[in-house]
């Protein structure tokens, strides 16, 4: 049964750490677009973030490389979902 749950569980803490990561890039684009100090919010946010997210991929992952695949596999999952979540429509706005 545990041979199940730590696969698992890396691939749901990756989630977690995505929509972590990609929620906290919402939310700094929110508050830092109209501000004076756009370039401090964006800087304290991506060393925030960053910080959280390579702690996190170090603890859960523990130098198994099928965990850290399963992790960032929940990272990109979450994504995804906080990309659709969000209404961005980032894909339509590319040049041709």
């Amino acid at each position: 049964m545990t041979d199940i749950l730590v696969p698992a569980g890396a691939c749901i803490v990756g989630a977690i750490l995505g929509a972590f990561f990609y929620g906290g890039l919402l939310w700094t684009v929110a508050q830092g677009v109209p501000s004076q100090y756009a370039a401090i919010w964006f800087f304290v946010s991506f060393l925030v973030r960053m910080g959280i997210v390579a702690a996190g991929f170090c603890f859960v992952t523990q130098g198994h490389w099928i965990r850290a695949v399963l992790c960032l596999l929940g990272f990109v999952a979450a994504r995804i979902l906080v990309t659709r979540l969000s209404g961005s429509k980032s894909e339509a706005c590319h040049a041709p």
